[in-house]
């Protein structure tokens, strides 16, 4: 089952999702609006390697926007901190984003239960362009999960801005 707006405040009243800041202006039917951060990396390389740490350069968006290009991926953030102990969250571009031609969430949507911090957003552009911080940007849902649950505690735990992969940490195995 998925939380309607109402159930999404009434969670969010008494813990059981955290969003912060909170408004009830982002709250939909049954979402909430998630806004883009200040912040995007990009890899540095031409290539990037699965299996060593890759070089990234940092930017910040500033009032007057920035140009997303289509040859780059870029990794963005949510201005929000969100999580539950008890939801499963599950993050994707808003439909008027995607009517601008802009991917939001490519391949991870899903959050994991105890996740708590802000969401790296990878961004990827179909022609140049322009984003500006605090756009709401995406929406996040919240389901109703089933059995046990043992809490997410992994190494992008209480993130703040934008994630590079860690897949190598996986190989090496260290998390």
């Amino acid at each position: 089952m998925i939380l309607t707006g109402p159930e999404i405040i009434a969670a969010t009243r008494v813990g059981k999702i955290s969003i912060s800041p909170f408004s009830r202006d982002q709250v939909n039917p049954n979402s909430y609006n998630i806004c883009l951060g200040e912040t995007l990396v990009t890899y540095a390389d031409g290539v990037i390697d699965a299996y060593r740490p890759n070089p990234t350069e940092v930017t910040k968006i500033d009032s007057e926007g920035f140009v997303l290009r289509p040859e780059q991926l870029y990794l963005g953030h949510t201005v929000e901190e969100v999580g539950s102990d008890v939801f499963v969250p599950l993050l994707f571009g808003r439909s008027s984003v995607g009517r601008l031609g802009l991917f939001v969430e490519i391949t991870a949507p899903i959050g994991d239960i105890g996740f708590h911090g802000q969401w790296t957003l990878m961004l990827s552009a179909v022609r140049p362009l322009r984003v500006y911080p605090g756009m709401k940007i995406g929406q996040i849902m919240f389901f109703v999960s089933h059995g046990d649950i043992e809490l997410y505690s992994g190494k992008y735990q209480r993130a703040v801005g934008p994630q590079e992969s860690r897949y190598w940490r996986d190989k090496m195995g260290t998390t």
